[in-house]
């Protein structure tokens, strides 16, 4: 992810303070193959690397290109590479213009942003505005206003789910887009951990749950593989910065396969349109907004017989299938 500047927790969890990418990069590289050894870093770092270079588009990028191409669009989160020329779905290089919104001034994946200046998700691409707004709340922001909404691994990283999709919808025009990207536990780092259930995350909007949530902090502490997450440092290093995820968001408060994906938009409300397993990681989903009075109909992604079931490569989503094995 493209950045100039990271925000640091202090080992004691007490301030942090801004560094230089590069140097940060290095030392944590460093510090990593201590805590895990060159072997395990290497050869993330080189899978991540094979995964750059390559351009591995998605079977469902032909689709996505026809539903956002010369219309104006939402990223929540990013710039993201899954958007970017190289990406499993270049929606960047297809929209007419492309705002983005980011919870602080200042993240650990982005740098430093201002609100109100150009958003550039890259050269020669179109522009548009950097909001400042948290996930759930963008405020300032009018109702149905865009075509589509875009957004790659931000959701897990939110605390109330429903309520971040309602505000999505409600910026979104009836028959506009929906392109989400969540990662599949099975290739992170959170694989250790169960999969949340769509009642906790219910459970989650009914009361209301904010940022300053932590009831996952016990099972991340004891659960998250740091030997997949190198540049979390240390287990005295991470439990610091999890400490006060309120200002940095690094935590991944809930834990997606494709199943639960699948069920948390359509109790959202949203027509899928396509759902898709690509690479190691992603999990992606392209849905609508059902214009007023039009109720989604997703039986054919919530059957047993779904065809994710049968073709997808992590062992959880094999293992929700009865009738595919």
């Amino acid at each position: 992810m493209p950045t100039q500047r990271v925000i640091q927790a202090a080992s004691d969890g007490s301030a942090i303070k801004p560094l230089t990418a590069r140097p940060r990069l290095f030392r944590s590289l460093i510090t990593a193959a201590r805590n895990h050894g060159v072997l395990v870093v290497a050869s993330l770092v080189l899978r991540r690397l094979g995964e750059l270079v390559r351009v591995r588009r998605a079977e469902s990028a032909e689709l996505c290109a026809g539903l956002v191409r010369g219309k104006a669009g939402l990223e929540i989160g990013g710039p993201s590479g899954a958007f970017s020329r190289r990406g499993p779905l270049p929606i960047y290089r297809h929209a007419a213009r492309m705002d983005n919104c980011n919870f602080a001034g200042e993240t650990v994946w982005e740098g430093e942003i201002d609100e109100g200046v150009p958003f550039r998700p890259g050269r020669g691409l179109a522009t548009g505005t950097q909001f400042i707004r948290e996930a759930t709340a963008l405020k300032g922001i009018a109702d149905e206003v865009y075509d589509f909404v875009c957004s790659s691994h931000t959701l897990e990283h939110v605390a109330n789910p429903l309520a971040a999709l309602e505000e999505w919808l409600r910026v979104l025009r009836p028959g506009g887009t929906l392109v989400l990207l969540l990662p599949h536990k099975d290739g992170t780092f959170d694989h250790r951990r169960p999969v949340t259930t769509l009642v906790h995350i219910m459970d989650d909007h009914a009361k209301g749950t904010g940022e300053d949530d932590l009831t996952h902090l016990d099972e991340i502490l004891e659960l998250h593989d740091l030997a997949r997450d190198p540049l979390a440092g240390g287990f005295a290093d991470f439990k610091a910065r999890s400490r006060i995820n309120t200002v940095n968001r690094c935590l991944h408060h809930h834990v997606f396969d494709t199943e639960l994906a699948v069920r948390l938009v359509d109790h959202a409300g949203l027509q899928i349109l396509a759902t898709e397993r690509a690479g190691s990681i992603d999990i992606i989903l392209i849905c609508s907004k059902p214009e007023a009075g039009v109720r989604s109909d997703n039986r054919l992604f919530l059957a047993d017989t779904a065809e994710f079931r049968g073709v997808c490569p992590s062992p959880s989503d094999r293992a929700n299938s009865r009738s595919s094995g």
